[in-house]
């Protein structure tokens, strides 16, 4: 029963530190909170995170999203918080809130910011975390072509890293049949 309580109470000790890294990370609370419950909304009204993933990046056949998770993809402009979708083919990010940027012509557009990269061009995955701040876990993606992407402020760190971990094991070691 001790081992059940204690067990327990780690993960929701993890759970705790994950929520409060994912809110330390946006500009302010308000902002933060107003921004989950925007997403929250967009989601509903689109008909679930499978139908955000399709309408953001299409499905290819035999295709099967495996995770999805809340976090902020690291950029020289800084973090920027959303989805990060994890398929049987790819892993996906898509930005919470559109960004403003100057087309070629001089107009003001805004888009999401999306990432998506095949499986198969991922050369590793990589779990850090700040020395200083343990609760702080990065997950960094490295691709065949030595991009790398980073990702923090996940509300489940280490689902979303195993997650990660099984699609490119899957992907580099397919099993025969």
């Amino acid at each position: 029963m001790n081992y059940r309580m204690n067990n327990n109470r780690k993960k929701a000790d993890n759970f705790v530190d994950g929520v409060r890294e994912h809110v330390r990370l946006g500009l302010k609370f308000s902002e933060t909170v107003k921004g989950k419950l925007s997403l929250g909304a967009r989601i509903l009204q689109i008909g679930g995170v499978k139908r955000v993933f399709r309408q953001n990046f299409g499905v290819r056949e035999g295709e099967k999203l495996l995770k999805v998770s809340q976090c902020y993809l690291s950029t020289t402009a800084g973090p920027i918080a959303g989805l990060l979708f994890i398929s049987t083919q790819r892993v996906a990010f898509c930005s919470e809130r559109s960004i403003k940027f100057s087309s070629p012509n001089g107009e003001l557009v805004r888009i999401h910011y999306k990432v998506s990269i095949p499986l198969r061009k991922i050369k590793r995955a990589n779990q850090s975390e700040n020395v200083q701040k343990p609760s702080q876990k990065y997950m960094e993606i490295v691709t065949v072509d030595n991009f790398d992407f980073w990702f923090m402020g996940f509300l489940n760190y280490q689902k979303a890293f195993s997650y990660l971990r099984q699609a490119i094991s899957q992907v580099q070691n397919p099993v025969q049949k």
